[in-house]
């Protein structure tokens, strides 16, 4: 991933001679491939239980009221005692307490609860919104053990489930390695709703296979290097998918890649002891549309150093998380397969470790493509666009795809352009650019589409290959009009760079680290393409 910067860096190499070594024409003796150790992971805290029930449970531990409104609040805590009712009343008004999205207040000392948490859901709530609601109590409740108990007895199925959903996400914790994380199991959650029975079914089939999901993916991309590289990503992958039925994983390794000419991919992983992998996760449910499958690429840099065009060493620890986007794709296609959906969909997962030994790819060096293209490298940093290169003239030739998009962690400037709260979106399709725009604004997860400029071209153009891997444009558009030379222009093909959102500080929401972006977005349009 190119980042913005500053000056140039650069490495400094110190030779020593000794007048006393081995003689001239001796062959230098063999290094050995060093692997260090991972470290020992830290037990995770368990996730809570969820469960939905008619009546509420014995009071005691934290209950939780979400509401738009007073009289809402007042409606769905019907069921308390009406002293308890004219204190939270009371507590309301006296904070001004807004019920806006995502607000919350907490009350101490009423009744025989620990505390209760007033949530905001804001005026007329999409299901989006009550998920994030959900998040937000989850994170803020990710220290208690005690039961937690959400009083919605007139909220719908739908919503219900959506509320425990994000509740699951919210819980999330980055600290992996903290040896002050807390093994113990923490209190089921009851979500009151009449509507129990829906709820479940809603939950258990769809909301829990994408909490576990995101859960992956956010793991992987918060891992250490030394953890998750090519070859662990795909053991990770295989053990998440262990029995889980029309599942198939295909993984190709460095031979296999060479004797397809696939010199992109492997150009980038020749500088690390760490052999790259292209890891494909297929899923076919029962009742799967025809014409071929939704095809989601994901960039996986396990670590990205930037390669020979070494990056500045502030904050490149980060770029353990330069695999997001094959994380995503992979993690996509774990929560249909486990939601049992009727979908054909396969993830591509292009991984390799960027990495600067005397094998490396150099700047000035050129690389064929596995469809024959050359390409002049100019920045051995700009190497998420030359494995993905690869992964899409792969998946356009094997698979036959119905629609194609990649998602990756691509450039800086993308997050320079739209800040944190947008992914860019790249197509030359206005149809699939709509329909992955509704997704995102169906799950929060909100794409802003950029233009693929014809001038793009220019800006890629080689004296001495057919293009060069950094343009002289914007960066966020010549890297995906770089990416979109690969693929067909009949395939219905987009671009997602989610540089600017895949990772970050903590937030009401989620901790520091992996957000997991674009799981939910590309779940909701994989199940909505057939339709």
């Amino acid at each position: 991933m190119i980042l913005f910067r500053s000056s140039a860096a650069g490495l400094a190499v110190l030779a020593a001679f000794s007048t006393a070594a081995a003689p001239a024409f001796a062959a230098p003796a063999a290094t050995p491939a060093v692997v260090k150790p991972s470290p020992a992971r830290v037990a995770a805290t368990p996730r809570r239980a969820v469960s939905f029930a008619a009546t509420a449970p014995a009071p005691g531990g934290l209950l939780v009221i979400p509401a738009s409104s007073p009289d809402q609040a007042a409606a769905r805590a019907a069921g308390l005692p009406a002293e308890q009712r004219a204190a939270i009343a009371r507590a309301a008004t006296a904070a001004g307490f807004s019920y806006g999205a995502r607000r919350t207040l907490v009350l101490r000392g009423v009744g025989e609860f620990d505390q209760i948490v007033l949530l905001g859901l804001g005026e007329k709530p999409a299901a989006a919104d009550v998920q994030m609601a959900g998040a937000v109590i989850g994170r803020a409740l990710a220290g208690e053990t005690g039961a937690v108990t959400v009083l919605a007895p007139d909220m719908d199925a739908a919503a219900a489930a959506e509320l425990a959903t994000g509740f699951g996400l919210g819980e999330y914790r980055s600290d992996l390695y903290s040896t002050d994380r807390s093994a113990t199991t923490p209190a089921p959650l009851t979500v009151v709703v009449t509507a129990a029975e829906a709820a479940t079914g809603l939950y258990r089939g769809r909301g829990l296979p994408l909490v576990e999901a995101m859960e992956w993916a956010r793991d992987l991309s918060n891992e250490p290097a030394n953890v998750i590289y090519p070859e662990s990503f795909v053991e990770r992958t295989r053990a998440a998918f262990a029995g889980v039925a029309g599942v198939s994983i295909e993984v190709l390794d460095v031979p296999a890649m060479k004797k397809l000419g696939m010199g992109a991919l492997t150009g980038v992983g020749a500088g690390s002891v760490r052999p790259p992998r292209l890891l494909v996760v297929r899923y076919k449910g029962a009742g799967a549309p025809a014409g071929g499958p939704v095809v989601l690429v994901g960039k996986g840099i396990t670590f990205d150093s930037g390669g020979i065009s070494i990056k500045p060493g502030a904050n490149m620890g980060n770029m353990k998380m330069d695999m997001s986007g094959a994380a995503n794709v992979v993690a996509t296609v774990l929560s249909l397969s486990k939601s049992a959906a009727p979908v054909d969909v396969v993830a591509v997962a292009a991984l390799a470790e960027n990495m600067p030994d005397g094998g490396a790819i150099r700047p000035g060096d050129v690389l064929t493509a596995m469809n024959g293209k050359t390409i002049e490298v100019i920045n051995t940093d700009a190497e998420g666009r030359l494995v993905l290169s690869d992964a899409l003239v792969w998946s356009e030739r094997m698979l036959k795809p119905a629609v194609v998009v990649d998602i990756a962690t691509l450039t800086g400037a993308v997050g320079g352009a739209l800040g944190d709260d947008y992914a860019g979106l790249f197509s030359r399709h206005d149809d699939l650019a709509a329909r992955l725009t509704a997704a995102g604004a169906a799950t929060g997860e909100d794409l802003w589409r950029l233009p693929l400029h014809p001038s793009y071209a220019k800006d890629t153009s080689s004296t001495i290959a057919d293009i060069k891997n950094s343009g002289d444009g914007p960066g966020a558009g010549t890297g995906a009009h770089f990416v979109g030379e690969f693929i067909s222009r009949d395939i219905p093909w987009a671009h997602l760079d989610i540089a600017g959102v895949a990772y970050g500080g903590p937030s009401d929401w989620k901790p520091a680290g992996s957000a997991g972006f674009g799981v939910r977005l590309l779940d909701r349009f994989v199940r909505d393409w057939g339709k």
